[in-house]
């Protein structure tokens, strides 16, 4: 899905506000624009305007629960990126039921923010990688 305008790396859907945004701060500081949500709905109603490249999803949402987040961002965009955002002594069938959502992988939320910011740089790392294959998969396939 093409969308308007590349508004931020990464999206951060938490129910805790100073979660999401100061980690979104954090991130933003590091050169790696970042936007905040608290529910489900307003993150699907910002993605219907702007883009990002990774998506992380708190479980816990007010109006929504994470795992119906989850299929509504791969029914927007089967390829993004979407990384569930855990915390210590999470339900484990949670976490797996996330994973055959299409969670592409979670991180604990009680990690120091050095290694949360290490673990999604790393994601957005692939996440480019594989959005460049692609495209040169699709030159070439144009050029054939």
């Amino acid at each position: 899905m093409q969308h308007a305008r590349l508004a931020a790396e990464f999206l951060l859907v938490d129910h805790d506000p100073s979660i999401s945004e100061s980690l979104a701060t954090y991130l933003s500081e590091r050169g790696h624009p970042s936007n905040a949500a608290i529910e489900g709905n307003t993150a699907l109603d910002w993605l219907s305007e702007n883009q990002c490249e990774v998506v992380v999803v708190d479980l816990n949402l007010p109006n929504a629960n994470g795992i119906s987040l989850i299929g509504s961002l791969r029914a927007i965009d089967a390829g993004l990126p979407i990384v569930v955002f855990t915390e210590r002594g999470c339900d484990e069938a949670q976490v797996r039921a996330a994973m055959r959502a299409g969670a592409s992988g979670y991180v604990s939320k009680n990690l120091p923010v050095e290694q949360l910011y290490c673990v999604l740089a790393r994601v957005l790392a692939a996440a480019r990688y594989n959005a460049r294959r692609v495209r040169l998969q699709r030159e070439l396939l144009g050029a054939a």
